[in-house]
């Protein structure tokens, strides 16, 4: 650790597209005396680094900056480090007194003043290293969205996108080279833009208009996930979210994940709330990978090939277990004797033989046994009646 005492070697700066000119004096002062500048190609021609220049490498990665510690070292950025730049990777590695930082405005805030939106009510995202699909969980009505793009081509293909997504209506604003000499804001429908000059660096202002979005409350339509039939059907699905109540930044083990329907609510109903999705059919693996990647939660969900309790040793422990499918006493005495004090178990079956482990383990352990039985109208010769499902028997307790 270094000496408190000492000047931080490494300072981060963040940089506009007017380059030098933009800068304070002390983020000036810090470029011209490093022995070493980090950037993108780009940062690096608007402060003229010259061969103290190393453009970040492809792909990106913090070690050439951790292992120049000990010289004079500066770190470009986009506008502010600690948005969607790489001070927080940095910064995890460092103690508090190697490094400073220098931010400028950042390109959310540039592009919020360029339009008049409040910035606290316009939801920021980062979509130059993300797929479209992580807007899925946002897009409503009315919603403001200001997201950086990877590329000139990327406006164009996120027009196609929304349009895709019955969201062709959205007024797309594309907002290049903000706060330099090369900027240039322009105005199209999603379903009508016909840009093809779009240069980077790039960001898209959407105002979203024309489809629904997806509802909040858990309990989402069978129809939108991708399954051969073995799916929590949607009112068990939503009386399970509700029992298995996510937190922001929990992890949940869905054991016997079939679709991954589970684990798919779990992660859109609390921000950042991440899952592991245990499976042991590699044919519904692929299910869960495209129900993760369609409603734009593929970085928090992760699919995992196996039987349980085989296949849980090594992983990180969760806050909360779901058995959805492959229940037995072994797993559940394995569960009860690797969880952490306070982890959250719940349990669903629909077969005798389950309804008869879940009864004993309520009796042994305690928690809530709840029995849930759902009719839904269906046809009965020419007229109708009641078609009832299987009941399903749920154990929840916690730890």
């Amino acid at each position: 650790m270094s000496d408190p005492q000492e000047k931080p070697w490494l300072t981060l700066v963040g940089l506009g597209e007017d380059g030098l000119a933009g800068l304070r004096d002390a983020s000036r002062k810090a470029i011209s005396e490093a022995e070493v500048i980090f950037g993108g190609p780009r940062h690096l021609d608007l402060v003229q680094a010259g061969s103290r220049g190393q453009p970040w490498p492809v792909p990106f990665s913090t070690s050439p900056v951790l292992a120049a510690r000990g010289h004079r070292a500066v770190v470009l950025a986009s506008g502010d480090p600690f948005w969607h730049g790489a001070g927080g990777s940095l910064v995890s590695h460092l103690a508090p007194g190697e490094w400073i930082s220098h931010p400028a405005p950042s390109c959310f805030a540039l592009a919020a003043n360029q339009l008049g939106w409040k910035l606290e009510e316009t939801l920021c995202l980062g979509l130059h290293a993300a797929p479209f699909a992580r807007l899925t969980p946002v897009l409503a009505k009315d919603t403001r969205i200001i997201c950086t793009l990877r590329d000139g081509a990327a406006p164009a293909a996120l027009a196609d996108w929304l349009t895709d997504q019955e969201f062709g209506e959205t007024k797309i604003t594309v907002l290049e080279a903000l706060g330099g000499p090369r900027q240039r804001i322009r105005r199209q429908r999603a379903d009508a833009f016909a840009l093809t000059d779009v240069v980077a660096p790039v960001l898209a202002a959407l105002h979203v208009a024309g489809g629904k979005g997806l509802p909040r409350a858990c309990g989402l339509p069978d129809d939108l996930f991708h399954s051969d039939g073995q799916i929590t059907k949607r009112p068990i699905r939503a009386l399970t979210l509700s029992a298995l109540a996510p937190r922001a930044g929990e992890l949940l083990w869905d054991i016997g994940g079939g679709s991954g329907s589970v684990s798919v609510e779990w992660c859109l109903a609390a921000p950042g709330a991440r899952a592991i999705t245990f499976e042991p059919r590699e044919d519904r693996i692929d299910n869960i990978r495209a129900n993760a990647t369609a409603f734009g939660v593929e970085h928090r969900m992760k699919p995992v090939l196996g039987r349980a309790p085989d296949v849980l040793d090594g992983f990180e422990m969760p806050d909360c277990v779901f058995i959805g499918g492959g229940g037995s006493q072994v797993l559940l005495d394995h569960l009860w004797q690797i969880l952490p004090q306070g982890a959250r178990i719940v349990a669903n079956g629909v077969t005798l033989e389950t309804e008869t482990l879940l009864m004993e383990a309520h009796a042994k352990r305690g928690g809530h046994l709840l029995k849930a039985e759902i009719a839904e109208v269906a046809p009965l010769g020419s007229m109708r009646g009641w078609d009832r499902a299987r009941p399903v028997i749920q154990w929840s307790v916690t730890r």
